[in-house]
């Protein structure tokens, strides 16, 4: 592909130097800030991009030539990753064709590197599929629904998540019996709701659409009624999916009054003692990734126990440990020490005309950029995101079920999975709004449903290709080319 200049670089931040004499009345502009007067429109400046790319070209999707294996593409994947693990990873993608997609985050970045790009940079989730949105507890005890999975997080194409999102809820849609106009609607219902939003957006205060579209506000900004009664029942169980019912099921009383983790194979595991103390002794220096004020919460407890539990569908196979925290009434609370694998979008940023992010001196940790990309795109975050090192690996740290909950959307009924989409396409672009100018994608938007209509065309025939590129994974298991762990 062509390369693509970043459009809209520095717009909300700004730069060095003023437009129009760079002073607003004897004030100079400060670097970080933006100009006073403001060069340009953003929103123009994104209608302007319509021409170089029509909002109707991005319905095209047609595998190029050189497209990796889907199996081949798996095997890649799993470079890296603890071997004994790894047929578990492969039997969960080799489960449904939406679980393919699940994990195949890289396989999907080599094929959007070949589909049209605005050149609008944004913070990207990067595995913004219909199952990494959900609730989580906030600082005050309350639930904050968004985004919530961040292993690939990177700056990157807008497009990408919201195509990824689209074609996800077609697979959703479809394993879960509804009809394809069910799921062409879901998927254009997704793809409207973040057109609209980014348009609301786009005409409030910065500081307002900052904090826009609280939380309680959802259901009727996206018109997600029939949705009320799932988020009800999901949120219902996230209040009471905490560190203290995890270490209730998970551990056992010791004789010093304390606790530890019993073995439950092949999801959790004790450890050898070298390891609890390497990933103990890490935590030294998590503490100082942390903001100063968290440090008396976690000053109050004591570290008792360490063990290795098994991630989920695309993370399986990768470095995770539990760490049993304890106050001094023997309450819990448990840290996830999990691996941060570079993102599997970075090796086709290059390709798509985007620049390879080069982290600063000293920055190039990541865990770090996992913790930053989260905090960049949700409204409220974990207060304990941090990062570590463990045996020389880099790792992101944070609270263990923290009132974690989501919506499968592989099981809602025809008359949900549309307002699924409309609800997770309008926290998508609240997310991206973040980090990208809303102005300069309203604009490329637009009013009418050209996009919309183009982005589920694609996801349609994405779903296709996945369902074929599952079926080859399947069929490689069955042959015994490819080792698989079914129902774990």
């Amino acid at each position: 592909m062509a390369e693509v200049t970043e459009v809209g670089a520095g717009t909300d931040a700004g730069a060095a130097g003023g437009g129009r004499g760079g002073r607003a009345g004897r004030v100079p502009s400060v670097p970080g800030f933006a100009r006073w007067p403001g060069a340009g429109s953003p929103k123009a400046e994104g209608k302007a991009l319509r021409g170089r790319v029509p909002r109707s070209a991005h319905a095209g999707f047609t595998p190029d030539a050189g497209r990796p294996d889907a199996v081949g593409a798996v095997e890649e994947s799993n470079h890296g990753r603890i071997p004994e693990l790894i047929p578990i990873r492969v039997g969960r993608m080799a489960a449904t064709p939406f679980a393919f997609l699940r994990g195949s985050a890289g396989l999907m970045a080599y094929d959007l590197a070949r589909t049209p790009v605005t050149g609008v940079a944004a913070q990207l989730c990067g595995d913004a599929h219909a199952a990494n949105f959900g609730l989580y507890g906030d600082a005050r005890g309350g639930l904050v629904i968004d985004l919530n999975d961040f292993d690939e997080t990177v700056r990157g194409p807008w497009e990408w998540d919201l195509k990824r999102l689209a074609a996800s809820l077609v697979l959703a849609g479809r394993e879960a019996g509804c009809d394809e106009d069910d799921c062409r609607e879901a998927a254009r219902d997704a793809v409207g709701a973040y057109r609209r939003t980014m348009r609301l957006l786009a005409r409030l205060p910065v500081l307002d659409a900052w904090n826009a579209i609280a939380d309680e506000e959802l259901v009727s900004h996206t018109d997600a009624h029939d949705l009320l009664g799932t988020l009800e029942r999901v949120s219902e169980k996230a209040r009471a999916n905490t560190s203290g019912r995890f270490a209730a099921k998970s551990t056992e009383r010791t004789e010093d009054g304390g606790r530890r983790f019993v073995d439950a194979p092949p999801v959790l595991r004790r450890v050898p003692d070298a390891k609890a103390r390497a990933v103990a002794s890490s935590l030294e220096q998590y503490l100082t990734t942390l903001s100063e004020d968290r440090l008396p919460l976690l000053a109050r407890h004591a570290v008792h126990d360490v063990a290795f539990r098994v991630v989920g569908t695309g993370s399986v196979g990768t470095r995770s440990y539990v760490v049993l925290l304890l106050d001094h009434r023997g309450e819990p609370l448990v840290l996830q020490v999990k691996e941060a694998r570079p993102s599997a979008l970075l090796p086709h940023l290059e390709t798509a005309g985007f620049a390879v992010p080069v982290p600063a001196p000293g920055a190039e940790h990541e865990g770090r950029r996992v913790v930053l990309g989260q905090k960049r795109m949700q409204v409220v975050s974990d207060i304990l995101l941090g990062w570590t090192t463990v045996d020389g690996r880099p790792y992101q740290v944070r609270q263990f079920r923290n009132r974690k909950g989501s919506v499968d959307p592989a099981a809602l009924p025809a008359d949900q999975i549309d307002d699924y989409g409309r609800m997770t396409g309008a926290l998508l672009a609240r997310a991206h709004a973040h980090s990208a100018d809303p102005r300069l994608i309203a604009g490329y938007c637009g009013k009418n449903q050209e996009l919309d209509e183009a982005v589920a065309a694609f996801a349609v025939a994405y779903a296709d290709r996945t369902e074929a590129d599952h079926a080859d994974l399947v069929a490689a298991v069955r042959a015994g080319r490819v080792a698989a762990e079914m129902g774990v």
